[in-house]
């Protein structure tokens, strides 16, 4: 499909949107600004009494939202997952990776099960997730977009503590660059958010790790999760047609270049 030009319209209505770790944080976020443009949002995540206080809201702004209990470590439940948003809202046109654990200890200290469970949950559950929501695209002839929240951290080494963390979220941004390319002429946009130290229930767990981090950065803050709904909107909507394998990094300008 290609829309007409010029065109700037981040508006998404008509499109169904699935949203993972969306049960608190960036989320969270995610989920409540594409139903405010008119997505349909399936919202999954393993709380479901979180999910179902999130959907209470989008649909008291007037939004459409299907609480989805998820654990990405499943691979069954990633698939059951986009069957059922596609079964309550239909077809899944937007997908948002967002699903992210840290792993918080030095990586010579880490047990076999944390590693596999944060590769589990950084890497293979994206990935398994954007195969599912693109063969069901591909097999419908429909374009889609496919969003994947990586990390300043996948290009700026965060300190001890955060080696697997870094090494995780480096594929998840690779993923969105080699995934763009196998899907370029179905008209299937796969991009990727780096974001730096973003409010979140996982940033509060670093601060009280780690004090507070913010004085460190140029602007002495932590950011808003509201400060990326314009680049969210952008990669999810018509606006962005011709961006495809590409990895946005909005870190306040906290990090080294």
């Amino acid at each position: 499909m290609t829309y007409p030009l010029p065109n700037a319209s981040t508006d998404l209505t008509g499109q169904v949107a699935l949203v993972t770790g969306a049960s608190s944080g960036l989320g969270w976020r995610f989920a409540k600004v594409l139903a405010a443009a008119g997505a349909k949002v399936a919202i999954a995540a393993r709380r479901t009494d979180r999910l179902e206080a999130l959907a209470a809201e989008i649909r008291a702004a007037g939004g459409t939202a299907h609480p989805i209990q998820l654990d990405v470590t499943d691979a069954d439940q990633l698939v059951a997952a986009v069957e059922q948003a596609e079964q309550a809202l239909g077809l899944v046109t937007i997908l948002v990776n967002n699903a992210g654990i840290p792993d918080a200890q030095r990586a010579h200290r880490m047990s076999l099960e944390l590693i596999d469970r944060v590769l589990d949950i950084n890497v293979r559950a994206p990935f398994i997730l954007s195969c599912e929501v693109a063969r069901r695209l591909l097999a419908a002839k429909q374009p889609g977009r496919i969003i994947n929240i990586a990390s300043i951290a996948g290009f700026v080494y965060a300190g001890n503590g955060a080696a697997l963390y870094s090494v995780s979220k480096a594929a998840v941004a690779r993923m969105a660059e080699a995934l763009a390319m196998e899907w370029a002429s179905a008209g299937i946009n796969v991009n990727a958010i780096a974001p730096g130290a973003f409010e979140s229930e996982m940033m509060d767990g670093m601060l009280g790790r780690m004090g507070d981090i913010a004085q460190r950065f140029p602007r002495k803050r932590i950011a808003n999760p509201a400060q990326m709904d314009s680049t969210l909107l952008f990669l999810a909507s018509p606006a962005s047609e011709a961006v495809t394998g590409t990895v946005i990094k909005i870190d306040d300008g906290q990090g080294p270049r």
